[in-house]
C-alpha cells in the first residue's frame, strides 16, 4: 500500500470517530493491539528524549525500506507513536520525507491532545524523519 493509500485509509478510520473521546479510545485500542518492544530494544539509544512518558522507537532498514517499532508506558503515547511507526514502516526514505504527518491535524487527531502529547507526536516524527534522512550504511 502506498503512503497516499495509507493516508486515505487512516483518514477514513478517523472520520468514523465522533469527537475527541472516540479518537482517544481509538488510539488506546490501537496501542493495546501493538506488540511490545523486546526488552533489548528498550535501550537508551532508542529512547525518545523530551517526552514525559517513556517512549522508545527502534528503527531499521531492510531492502531499502525503513521499519519502525515503538513502545511506551503511556497507552495514548504508544497509540500516537504506533500510528506513525505503522504508517511509515515499509517505505523508502524519500517516500517518508515526501509526506510529513501534518494531515493528522486536519483529521482532528491533534487538536484535543495535551501539549505534552502533541510534543510526543512531534518527537516521533523527528525520530522517523532523521532516520529516513540518515545515509544508508
Amino acid at each position: 500500500m502506498t503512503l497516499a493509500e495509507k493516508k486515505q485509509s487512516l483518514l477514513a478510520d478517523l472520520s468514523r470517530c465522533r469527537g475527541a473521546p472516540d479518537r482517544l479510545a481509538w488510539l488506546v485500542a490501537r496501542a493495546r493491539r501493538q506488540p511490545p518492544l523486546d526488552a533489548d530494544a528498550k535501550m537508551e539509544a532508542n529512547r525518545v528524549p523530551g517526552c514525559l512518558s517513556k517512549l522508545w522507537i527502534a528503527a531499521e532498514r531492510r531492502g531499502g525500506q525503513c521499519h519502525f517499532h515503538c513502545d511506551s508506558d503511556s497507552q495514548i503515547v504508544k497509540g500516537l507513536a504506533g500510528l506513525l511507526c505503522e504508517f511509515y514502516s515499509g517505505h523508502r526514505p524519500e517516500e517518508i520525507l515526501s509526506l510529513p504527518p501534518e494531515f493528522l491535524a486536519g483529521a482532528g487527531l491533534t487538536q484535543h491532545l495535551t501539549a505534552n502529547r502533541r510534543n510526543a507526536l512531534s518527537r516521533v516524527w523527528e525520530r522517523i524523519r532523521s532516520f529516513a534522512e540518515a545515509p544508508t550504511p
